[in-house]
């Protein structure tokens, strides 16, 4: 039985997830029908993000949209990674620069193994974030991006220019409430399956189309709801499954490059960094701390949230057990969701969206039957390679003694991240296992793992003394990336030299 031809998609949310999944198929497949359903009753989430580098790569490089009119709209600031007050050491940076990986010709291993106590910052990008420093200063007075950085951006302006950008591009907006979802079986992959055959609105119409997206959200109407595609629980791994939420305008506070990630009783709590608004929110286990108890600490720390202006959200870590079945394709939140200690969420969206379109390129809108499998595998794996991340954050962060981070200590289950582990455990943090122990592939990497396990001072069995002579060079290094550092631009100067030049109105 032959594929399907698909030429016309319907996208069903409105939200983030929703704006760039159609953004992205009217990109690359400009003469296709592509149609967004969003419900009036339904607001976008009005909560900061961080996301990764992905992101703009994605924006910029993938889908070739205006940098000027991203900036001006949206009002993004810059993020070069995370600042952890975690495990025992004051403070670590995990930058998105590939610094622990780096060698240098007076040392005989990678800078991994030279973090001592003393140590802030492993690289230029660090030593920015050390001192509260975005770019470096043209002559021109402008910041010299690198691209080593993403954004903190606020949801409602995000979706906002995602929106207009849409309509830009011949993207349908529709409105309306989904009162029900006819199933049956389609063919659109060239094998019978169960699929979605309309949506019904509460005006009565009949929405047809070759492909759903489901963009709905945690609610998953098609995938799960509709379809009931089974959920996979990543509780096992992580135990937190509350967030409260709250912040505050900015006054004199410094816009920090970074999102901050501060251990807490129960969980661990966000800082995301926006021009006028600093971003608070408590991540924490139900089973350890109730609603009102976790409202208390956060505002205990955070004394300029208005204690009115919190709320509480509930959220179930997991995925669905696959991401495309028949003619419905899940996108971000209604496929799964982990908590936001990595920025992660975004950064789903955007590998979801690009291997959706270019799946859907390469086969001419004919998918068969092994390339949704391939699909389903890549994008599945996605998943869980987040969800073992994540879980090395809690295994091993020795900060706190309270009854969650013990749990933590000795039930988190490493899953697939067990194997990388025990290799560092018994050779320290070398990169001989990349590739192999580390696949190429995996969305963090070593680098990402050797911040993690070096920056919690995880204990390994590889020896290492450096010599006087190796000791000085790298004194000297980390002065010539802190010397540096402290001639670089602020956010606040950033953000001044783009509007001198007309990139933020």
């Amino acid at each position: 039985m032959s594929a399907l031809m698909i030429r016309n998609v319907v996208v069903l949310g409105g939200g983030s997830a929703g704006f760039m999944a159609a953004i992205s198929l009217k990109t690359k497949l400009p003469a296709w029908q592509v149609r967004v359903l969003r419900s009036p009753d339904i607001g976008v989430i009005g909560v900061g993000e961080g996301t990764t580098v992905s992101f703009p790569r994605f924006l910029f490089d993938y889908l070739g949209l205006p940098q000027r009119e991203f900036y001006a709209a949206a009002e993004p600031t810059w993020k070069l990674g995370i600042r952890f007050l975690w495990g025992p050491r004051k403070d670590f940076y995990y930058s998105f620069a590939r610094e622990y990986e780096h060698t240098w010709p007076e040392l005989r291993r990678n800078v991994g193994f030279f973090h001592d106590h003393e140590t802030h910052w492993v690289g230029p990008i660090s030593a920015l974030m050390a001192h509260d420093r975005a770019f470096p200063r043209k002559p021109d007075g402008t910041p010299n991006f690198n691209k080593h950085h993403a954004f903190h951006i606020e949801n409602q302006k995000l979706v906002a220019w995602l929106e207009g950008h849409a309509r830009k591009l011949g993207v349908e907006i529709e409105e309306g409430n989904v009162t029900g979802v006819e199933t049956g079986p389609v063919r659109t992959t060239g094998r019978e399956e169960n699929g979605v055959l309309a949506l019904v609105l509460a005006d009565g119409q009949r929405v047809t189309a070759d492909l759903f997206v489901d963009a709905s959200g945690f609610r998953s109407e098609l995938l799960g709801r509709a379809l009931g595609e089974p959920h996979l629980s990543y509780a096992k791994s992580l135990f937190c499954d509350r967030a409260v939420i709250g912040g505050w305008e900015r006054t004199d506070e410094i816009t920090k490059p970074y999102t901050t990630a501060e251990t807490m009783a129960a969980g661990w709590a966000w800082q995301i960094e926006h021009e006028h608004f600093i971003n608070r929110g408590y991540v924490y286990s139900s089973a350890h701390l109730d609603d009102e108890a976790a409202r208390a600490e956060l505002l205990q720390k955070n004394p300029k949230i208005p204690a009115d202006r919190t709320r509480v959200i509930g959220f179930q870590s997991g995925r669905r057990q696959r991401n495309w079945i028949g003619n419905v394709v899940g996108i971000g939140n209604s496929v799964g969701f982990v908590e936001p200690l990595e920025a992660t969420a975004l950064q789903v969206v955007v590998v979801e969206c690009v291997t959706l379109c270019d799946a859907l390129v390469d086969c001419d809108g004919r998918p068969g039957p092994l390339l949704v499998d391939v699909y389903n595998e890549h994008n599945t794996r996605g998943w869980d390679e987040i969800r073992d991340f994540l879980a090395v954050h809690y295994a091993f962060n020795t900060r706190l003694d309270t009854p969650f981070w013990r749990d933590c200590r000795e039930q988190t289950d490493l899953a697939g991240a067990a194997r990388m582990v025990e290799w560092y455990r018994e050779n320290g943090p070398t990169m001989l296992a990349k590739g192999v122990v580390m696949p190429e592939i995996n969305v963090f990497g070593m680098e990402g793992y050797l911040a993690m396990l070096v920056g919690q001072k995880v204990h390994h069995r590889r020896e290492f003394r450096p010599t006087s002579a190796e000791k000085r060079a790298w004194q000297q290094y980390k002065a010539q990336f802190g010397a540096k550092a402290k001639e670089a631009m602020t956010v606040a100067e950033c953000l001044g030299a783009l509007r001198r030049v007309g990139w933020l109105k």
